[in-house]
């Protein structure tokens, strides 16, 4: 498993990925905008806003240099700001596009080195909203379009350097949805799929022998009404 750079590990998917890699005997190295706590006492934590690329270059920099170098790293951090476009003010919308789109960019360049170093392995998170759009969520849809977009492009780039895995998750019962007004949150009888289970599918991703690649993973509730 190796060491693990994982954004987004204070809470959600990335604190689950973090756990999984722990568990499967690897070291996460854990980055969020918060102080990170997995409940994995002794991980290195680092904090960073992915809104401001050039400050997360130079913490995913100095997060990697402490480790010693990386064997892969998860981008699992993401943010959303719900409304018309008309609604939602400008800086607010591209503060979604930065985080999820632009940050991710970020993350993957300052990795790269140390990933080509030792033939690592990324997996992007997109979300099954990259592939079917819903109104009042342009911004989110926008980034997680991006995604798809770099994802794809950066595995034919990367080929035969570093793996990378595109995962388009479905909803998942996280604190994601807090704080939403009402009519953007999931119902009462939502089906969401538990982010530990997401994280087992990252594993076997990150876990794949060298020139065996998964592309990509649509991991969804079985009731996803976004796919396909």
């Amino acid at each position: 498993m190796g060491t693990v750079l994982v954004t987004g590990a204070a809470s959600g998917l990335g604190r689950a990925v973090a756990r999984a890699v722990a568990a499967a005997g690897g070291h996460p190295l854990l980055l969020d905008r918060v102080e990170p706590d997995a409940g994995l006492p002794g991980a290195a934590t680092a904090v960073a806003d992915l809104a401001d690329a050039p400050n997360a270059e130079r913490v995913v920099a100095d997060l990697a240099g402490r480790a010693g170098g990386l064997d892969a790293v998860v981008t699992a951090a993401g943010i959303d700001r719900c409304g018309r476009l008309a609604d939602v003010p400008a800086p607010e919308w591209e503060r979604v596009v930065r985080v999820n789109l632009i940050g991710t960019a970020a993350v993957i360049r300052t990795a790269l080195p140390a990933l080509r170093a030792r033939r690592g392995r990324i997996v992007t998170v997109a979300s099954t909203l990259g592939l079917r759009a819903l109104p009042e969520a342009s911004a989110y849809c926008a980034s997680k379009f991006g995604v798809i977009g770099l994802s794809r492009a950066l595995a034919a780039e990367l080929t035969g350097e570093v793996g990378l895995t595109l995962l388009v998750p479905g909803g998942m019962s996280t604190a994601f949805f807090d704080g939403r007004p009402e009519q953007y949150r999931p119902g009462p009888d939502a089906a969401l799929n538990d982010p530990r289970e997401v994280a087992e599918a990252v594993l076997f991703a990150l876990t794949r022998p060298e020139g065996c690649e998964v592309r990509e993973m649509v991991v969804c509730p079985e009731t996803e009404p976004s796919w396909p």
